[in-house]
This record gives structure tokens, C-alpha cells and sequence, in this order.
């Protein structure tokens, strides 16, 4: 029988692929019972606890069950550290030996090394110390060298080498260097991009949403099983935000090209932000959510950074479109009181801030504008020809969009099934007194949250596939189509169709039009005459 007076162990041990560690000798396995053989032979040694960091590598000391090990230490009730070897301990020799030398004596910690033979209690630490410690961070940075070069051609080939896919796909089950669509996902995405063209602006788009009872994206990842972690976000917030709706309208991905290597991993700190041109962007990977000219058009609009207003809000369609033919500054919109769009009148804004002598005012009522620039969309719809074989010309390329399989929806049925009986089971055990009240409700509440989304995605899967976008859709040509038969503009038309419009003395305009791969310029007056 062990004597009370005993060293109050505790077992740290740690195991990292990206360090390069041995799976058969370095295995947690292997650790724990080394370190158990050691204690049971020992009479100094009494195990408090096991401290196990799987994943996590030697090169950092931010690790949980580490950082928990520290706090047991401050708290007095460990005063002894027990490893395989140094390795496993940290490869940092400039962090492994503060410890080593510094804080672990101040505490009058113990600290031993199995098979490096080092016990602090016995004999003093030797000059080979510091020399183990740098041997063991050189090896750690030869093997992340290699893992990143790896990585680096993995990526330059276009495999998606993330460990969770981009908001709107999922990684393919028959290869994880592969993306497929998640077609509820996709569908938000959509939505999202179609709302921002509309003129509505991010913080009122994620309002929409949360509105709505959408999960965000990091909610969603984690309702499906993933461990996603979004370091950015605070652990309250499981709704939509500007940043997210930000990030997502600017993400390259949902036109079907691979974007990595956003971020360089370093081997001590955070992994720094890497500029725009040094990211491995390969096009033509995976299959799009966002076609060619809604991403366009989109990024058009981010890069204006018009001021945009609610849905119900009185907002300009000719926002960030409008320049002064003369002097090229923005046109700013000035609306009598108690007056709706219709009869607000556009002015060169140097005019508005500087005075004649800089510029003439250039002056259009909304509603000319909005008339010359309907009058030169018919004329341009009467020379266009078949309308449908433009749209098939518009769109070619484009692959359709994937239809999901019988499998994918038996899956996601059987899913929600299992969530169902699980939200059931959850109640009999608070029946039979397994579990309190207060688990109970939170239990439920975590399930109904897993059903509905379950519910929602099995909705969208088994819809008819004709209610899907088709091969030959084009979004410009549906637009365009719809001012022909409505005979009204809005702000997604103006966003497909038109690039600028310069405004000259005399209600007179010059349309630069953005269709595809051939923009067009056109002069046209209030009389609706136009010329090339």
C-alpha cells in the first residue's frame, strides 16, 4: 500500500500526425501505458488525472487538456508531470524549456521524462536539454515543410483539401477532395445573391433570414454533425450577421472555382492572412450555384458601394449606376418631401457640392430617365431576334444544375426519421427519471432545431426538378423578357443588363450595356432616339 504522502501525478500525453509521430510507438495507446507501468512500479506516484491532447501539435502550448493540466497545477492539486518523452511534452524549445526551467520549479512541480530518463527531483537538468528540445522542433518543422508542400500540390491540382466545405456544398462522400452541391444550402445562396441584386442591403438580407428562422452557416454545419468551430464568432451567436452575408456574396467558390490557401499556417502563432494575389484560386472544379452573369453583376455592385435600404424602403433603381457625362462624378438624387422615386431629379454631384463653376447640374427627373432608358430596351428586344436562342447562347457552358439522388433523399428521410424517435426517447427517460427536467428540455430543444432543418432540406430535394434552374436559363434574357411584357424596370434588370449610364445637358444619355462578352454603348435622348 502507497503511503499518503505521495506525488500527485498527472499524465500528460499528446499525439500529432503533423509532427510526424509514429502511430504504433507514439500512440495514446502506448503512452498511457507506459506512464501507468511507470507509476504502478514507482512508490513516489499516485495518478491525479490523465491529460490527453489528440491532434494537436507539439509546436504550440494553446492545447485544451495542456491548458486544463496548468489550472490544476495553479490550483495546488497537481505537483508532479509525468511524459513518455520531450516530444510529447512540446517541440517549441523556447516555450518547452520556460517551463521546463522556469515555471514548473516556481511551483515545485516535478517533472519527468520516461524515456529520456529526466527526473527534476533527482538531478538537475543537463546541457543536452536544450539540445533535445531544439532536435525535437527541427524535426517538427521538417515534417510540416513536407506536409505543406503536399498540401500546396493537392491544392494546385484543384482538390479541396478543407476539413469543411464552403456553405452551400458538402464534400463527396466517394472522395473527400471533392465537392458536391447541398442543394437546401445552395438554395439560401441563391437567394442571398438574387436579394443583394434586387438593391437589398447585407444587415437587412441576414434580417431577412433570421426572420425567417434560417440557421447560419456555422449553426447549420454543427446541426449536421460537423465540429465546425468559427473562431470569429462569439459562442451566442447562432444567427446571420453582415459578415457572414459579406463573405458569402464574395466567395468565389459558387461559381465552381476552388479557392484555397487564403491563410499561411506558421509554426508558432495564428495563421496570417495571405494577400488576394497569393491565393490558389483553379477554375472549373466543382459544380457552380451562381452563374457566370448574376456573380458579375453582383460583384459590380460590391465594388460601387451604394448605400442600399430595406425592401419597403423608397430606394433608387439607378443607384451606382449614374455618372456626369462631363466631369464623371456620381449623380446624386435629390426627392421633394412626402414625394415617392418617381419624382425624385438626379444632379452632378460636383455641381451639388461645388457650385456651377466647377460644373454644369445636368439635370434628369427619375421619371425621363426611367423612360429613355425603357424606350432603347425595346428597340434593343425588337432587334434581338429569337430571345430564346440568345438565352441559349447566353448560357452556354453552363452545366445544370445537379438533380439529387434517390440515395441523397433516403438519406437525409432516414435522418430525420432517427431524429424523431431519438426527440421521443428523450422524453421516456425524463418519464423514468434518467434524465432531469432541465436535460430534458435542452435535449428537445437541440432536436426540434435538427428536425426542422432536416425537414426544410428534405423539402427542397424531393421538389420537382422543373423547379430548379434549367440549362438554357439566362437570367439577363428572363429580365429583360419581363420588362417587355410588364413594361416596368427595377433594380435587378438595371444591374443585368446596363454597366453605367453617363448623363449629358439636355436629357441626353450614354448607356453602356454589359451583354455578354460584347458591351454595347448607346446614345439615346428623352425623344427615345438613339444612335451607335
Amino acid at each position: 500500500m502507497k503511503p499518503d504522502n505521495l506525488y500527485r501525478a498527472a499524465a500528460y500525453i499528446r499525439l500529432s500526425r503533423e509532427d510526424g509521430d509514429k502511430a504504433e510507438s507514439d500512440s495514446i495507446g502506448n503512452q498511457k501505458k507506459l506512464i501507468a507501468d511507470f507509476i504502478k512500479e514507482s512508490e513516489d506516484f499516485a495518478l491525479y488525472d490523465t491529460y490527453i491532447d489528440d491532434g494537436y501539435t507539439g509546436t504550440r502550448f494553446d492545447r485544451p487538456a495542456f491548458l486544463r493540466m496548468l489550472t490544476d497545477i495553479e490550483a495546488g492539486t497537481v505537483n508532479c508531470v509525468i511524459v513518455k518523452d520531450l516530444s510529447r511534452f512540446g517541440r517549441d524549445y523556447i516555450d518547452t524549456g520556460k517551463y521546463l526551467e522556469r515555471y514548473f520549479p516556481e511551483r515545485n512541480v516535478r517533472f519527468i521524462s520516461i524515456t529520456d530518463h529526466i527526473d527534476s527531483a533527482r538531478q538537475a537538468y543537463d546541457m543536452l536539454l536544450p539540445i533535445k528540445n531544439i532536435f525535437n522542433e527541427q524535426y517538427a518543422r521538417d515534417i510540416s515543410k513536407k506536409i505543406h508542400a503536399s498540401v500546396s500540390t493537392k491544392q494546385k491540382a484543384g482538390e479541396f483539401i478543407g476539413a469543411f466545405a464552403s456553405y452551400g456544398y458538402q464534400k463527396s462522400p466517394a472522395d473527400k477532395n471533392k465537392l458536391l452541391i447541398d442543394e437546401y444550402a445552395a438554395q439560401i445562396v441563391r437567394r442571398i445573391f438574387d436579394l443583394y441584386r434586387q438593391g437589398v442591403g447585407k444587415i437587412r438580407i441576414a434580417g431577412i433570414l433570421n426572420e425567417e428562422g434560417i440557421v447560419c452557416p456555422s449553426e447549420y454545419k454543427r446541426l449536421n454533425g460537423q465540429r465546425y468551430r468559427n473562431s470569429n464568432r462569439l459562442s451566442s451567436t447562432s444567427y446571420w450577421t453582415y459578415s457572414t452575408i459579406n463573405r458569402i456574396l464574395q466567395n468565389e467558390m459558387y461559381i465552381g472555382n476552388m479557392v484555397q490557401g487564403k491563410k499561411s499556417q506558421q509554426m508558432r502563432g495564428k495563421a496570417k492572412a495571405q494577400d488576394r494575389a497569393d491565393w490558389i484560386v483553379v477554375p472549373h472544379t466543382h459544380e457552380a450555384i451562381i452563374d457566370r452573369i448574376t456573380w458579375e453583376s453582383v460583384q459590380d455592385l460590391l465594388k460601387r458601394r451604394t448605400r442600399t435600404l430595406p425592401l419597403d424602403a423608397n430606394q433608387s433603381i439607378f443607384a451606382g449606376f449614374l455618372k456626369c457625362g462631363d466631369c464623371g462624378r456620381s449623380l446624386a438624387k435629390k426627392t421633394p418631401a412626402k414625394k415617392t422615386d418617381a419624382d425624385s431629379v438626379y444632379y452632378c454631384g460636383t455641381y451639388v457640392r461645388s457650385g456651377r463653376q466647377f460644373c454644369t447640374p445636368h439635370k434628369i427627373p427619375h421619371s425621363v430617365l426611367e423612360d429613355i432608358l425603357q424606350k432603347d430596351l425595346r428597340i434593343l428586344l425588337q432587334n434581338a431576334g429569337d430571345l430564346q436562342k440568345l438565352a441559349r447562347s447566353a448560357a452556354a457552358g453552363q452545366r445544370c444544375t445537379r438533380q439529387p439522388s434517390q440515395n441523397e433523399i433516403q438519406k437525409t428521410a432516414a435522418e430525420l426519421e432517427k431524429i424523431r424517435k431519438l426527440k421521443q426517447a428523450v422524453y421516456e427517460d425524463y418519464q423514468d427519471g434518467l434524465l432531469s427536467r432541465e436535460e430534458c428540455l435542452a435535449y428537445r430543444q437541440d432536436y426540434q432545431k435538427k428536425e426542422e432543418l432536416l425537414a426544410r432540406r428534405l423539402t427542397v430535394l424531393a421538389s420537382p426538378a422543373a423547379s430548379r434552374p434549367a440549362k438554357q436559363d439566362s437570367p439577363w434574357v428572363r429580365r429583360l423578357l419581363s420588362v417587355q411584357s410588364v413594361g416596368k424596370l427595377d433594380r435587378k434588370v438595371i444591374a443585368a443588363m446596363v454597366s453605367e449610364i453617363k448623363v449629358y445637358e439636355n436629357n441626353t444619355v450614354k448607356i453602356t450595356y454589359r451583354f455578354r462578352k460584347d458591351p454595347k454603348n448607346r446614345f439615346a435622348d428623352s425623344h427615345g432616339q438613339g444612335e451607335r
